[in-house]
């Protein structure tokens, strides 16, 4: 059993977190927490220009809004947004919180992902404890 799990969350892919949630409970300790983690990657300077509003702020409000939805008011999940790319700050977010393992979702993989790799498989390479990927 685990003391905790972290379920990162692509906001493209949020209908999936229930799923994962269910497969996350059943390998939680009974004291243990979840954590459910988007990471907002940077938008590119000359974009950023173009933007009246700071980014951060309004999405990152925006993206807790839709992290506590899908946590249900669960009283051991908890909800967290940082920036950064993916693969990488999924990892150290981890290492940082002492999770004990990460469950994360995974599309089949094709051509283009094996030359590009996914963020399932870089969280995979880099984490710090044990990965569950979920097809």
């Amino acid at each position: 059993m685990y003391n905790h799990i972290l379920i990162p969350v692509a906001l493209d892919h949020e209908e999936l977190v229930p799923g994962k949630i269910d497969v996350a409970r059943r390998m939680l300790a009974d004291s243990g927490r979840i954590t459910l983690l988007t990471v907002l990657e940077d938008i590119p300077g000359f974009v950023s220009e173009l933007v009246t509003q700071k980014q951060e702020n309004h999405l990152t409000q925006k993206i807790t809004g839709v992290l506590e939805k899908a946590a249900m008011g669960s009283d051991d999940i908890e909800t967290k947004v940082v920036k950064g790319k993916p693969g990488v700050q999924i990892a150290a977010f981890a290492r940082d919180a002492k999770v004990d393992l990460i469950v994360v979702g995974s599309h089949s993989p094709s051509t283009q992902d094996y030359f590009l790799g996914s963020t399932a498989s870089r969280v995979a390479r880099r984490a710090p404890c044990s990965v569950f990927i979920l097809r």
